[in-house]
């Protein structure tokens, strides 16, 4: 699927890895470096005390000279308020964000679609997926049936993308 640019200003970077890879840290610092107006949007969502304590580690990490958005669901319509020309938006990340869609039974190829439109809007953006499928076969359907559709989306964006890195170990290593 080819993206028409609005912008030729305009880019994606899509950040891939396993967890705790250091893609997150990775996408911090290319944030920092690309413009001095920038938009974090959070797809997670405090449903435990683990995740409410992870949360706000990222939000410490981040600190100053960062806007804070929330968008578990709405990724496209916070993207769409937020992107300008001069100005980069960190998405952490799509992966919590497919999942929310798959348990609000959401129609995820409909939502992808809607993504991948998205991706021509001026700006800067930086995307954070996780590579799911470097790991044993899940055990039970919907475990299978996720990572399958986590794998379409990742192959999606990054085709999208100008610039695809995978991050192991803290270092990036450039696909695109």
């Amino acid at each position: 699927m080819e993206v028409m640019r609005h912008d030729d200003r305009m880019s994606v970077t899509l950040l891939l890895g396993g967890a705790r890879s250091g893609k997150s840290r990775r996408a911090l610092q290319l944030a920092e470096a690309a413009a001095p107006t920038r938009t974090f949007i959070a797809t997670a969502e405090p449903l435990d005390d683990e995740m409410a304590s992870r949360i706000a580690k990222h939000q410490a990490d981040r600190g100053r000279g960062w806007t804070t958005r929330e968008a578990p669901i709405d990724l496209v319509e916070a993207l769409q308020q937020t992107m300008q020309p001069g100005h980069v938006v960190l998405v952490d990340c799509l992966t919590l964000w497919l999942s929310n869609l798959v348990h609000r039974d959401r129609n995820v190829d409909e939502e992808v679609r809607r993504l991948l439109d998205a991706l021509a809007l001026p700006g800067e953006l930086i995307l954070v997926s996780n590579e799911i499928g470097l790991g044993l076969v899940p055990g039970t359907p919907l475990g299978r049936s996720f990572r399958d559709r986590q794998g379409r989306l990742n192959q999606a964006v990054a085709e999208a993308s100008d610039r695809v890195e995978f991050v192991a170990a803290g270092l990036p290593l450039v696909l695109k």
